[in-house]
């Protein structure tokens, strides 16, 4: 019983010892220290600006070329000359392809011949019929043969022409063993080789050539579209760019074909943008991004899109007070781009607000703000 009353006696000293050190520890910190201020947290930041801001329409369109041909033979024959290139570009007139032009060359000359034949038959009729002619006046002749040859001669007369009709389709026959080509483009790749027997029926063709200066691109808009553009259409050319899945502009050109009917199944209507494309960007099949511009809004309120955030009461910024501390605004957005947000309410021209740093902050957080090389663009 001594052991235990010493022990319990020996951890009542630790513990008021222990209380003690406490005890001085708290006197001696000063009174009334106050805790650091938080340091200021970085974010980018940007001008509310006044711009001219167009307003597009955008979709998805496919480029197509202004001319496709298919070329084909127009006669049966066996090909034993290719003069063009694949891939190469091509000028309307140009000799594509030869056929053995042979058998076209004998028919020629059969009906060269047989005109030559007829004429002559020709000539020695009508020498019959001057004799008739004479031997009738002076009745030593009769009407009958007189009328006979008359109809011989122009039974004549009218196989030459027939023969004239033949030897101009056997020209035509042997003209169409040289094919050309009806446009200027590029010759896609060749279908068929040098040897093979090709048929006016065929349906595959030879090869097909592309007119690719200039250009369609051929796209759809909602049908609500159609009242915006055929407006904007009394003003001018309304201005059509494209761009590639980066977002990187490809070239710009003017609409050219509103169609003329809306399709009831999708609710769409098809339009037709004209591009010049000199530098060839755009290429027959390729997919682009159309943006077509329907209106300009004037001297409006404009800030990077990255500024506007989205939370449960509607978009809203952060705007960077002269004492560096930042408020929660509310906005009203006219309309939004790739880039380029329009605010119609809540931000005034010259107001700093934030571009980058945003889930960092909220209302009242004290801000070091560096400049934003992020300007409202169109």
């Amino acid at each position: 019983m001594r052991r235990w009353r010493l022990l319990l006696l020996l951890m009542a000293g630790i513990g008021l010892a222990y209380f003690a050190v406490e005890r001085g520890q708290l006197t001696s910190r000063a009174p009334g220290a106050s805790k650091e201020a938080a340091p200021p947290i970085p974010v980018l930041a940007t001008t509310v600006k006044r711009d001219d801001v167009p307003v597009f329409l955008t979709g998805f369109g496919t480029v197509q070329p202004f001319n496709s041909v298919l070329v084909k033979s127009r006669v049966d024959g066996q090909i034993v000359k290719i003069n063009f290139s694949e891939g190469k570009d091509i000028k309307s007139g140009d000799v594509l392809v030869e056929i053995d032009p042979a058998p076209f060359e004998a028919a020629l000359a059969q009906a060269r011949a047989n005109r030559l034949k007829d004429e002559a038959q020709l000539h020695n009729a009508r020498l019959d019929l001057e004799r008739a002619t004479r031997l009738a006046a002076t009745g030593s002749g009769s009407r009958q043969q007189l009328d006979t040859t008359q109809a011989q001669v122009a039974q004549l007369e009218a196989a030459i022409k027939a023969d004239q009709a033949m030897i101009d389709m056997a020209e035509n026959q042997l003209n169409y063993t040289r094919i050309r080509s009806p446009i200027n483009g590029r010759a896609g790749t060749r279908i068929v080789d040098i040897g093979n027997i090709v048929r006016a029926t065929d349906n595959a063709g030879i090869v097909i050539v592309n007119q690719l200066h200039p250009i369609f691109v051929n796209f759809a808009l909602p049908a609500d579209s159609l009242a915006h553009i055929r407006a904007k259409s009394k003003n001018g050319d309304i201005k059509v760019s494209v761009q590639d899945s980066n977002n990187a502009e490809l070239a710009a050109g003017t609409l050219s074909v509103i169609d003329n009917q809306i399709n009831p199944a999708t609710g769409t209507i098809n339009y037709k943008a004209l591009f010049d494309n000199s530098d060839e960007s755009l290429w027959p099949g390729q997919f682009v991004n159309v943006r077509v511009e329907i209106a300009v809004r004037q001297n409006a309120l404009v800030v990077p899109i990255s500024v506007v955030q989205q939370g449960p009461e509607g978009p809203y910024c952060f705007v960077v007070g002269q004492d560096r501390v930042v408020q929660k605004r509310a906005l009203k957005i006219g309309f939004v781009n790739k880039t380029t947000a329009v605010i119609d309410d809540g931000l005034a021209p010259g107001e700093l607000v934030v571009v980058d740093g945003q889930y960092r902050i909220q209302a009242g957080s004290s801000v070091e703000v560096r400049t934003s090389s992020i300007e409202a663009t169109r």
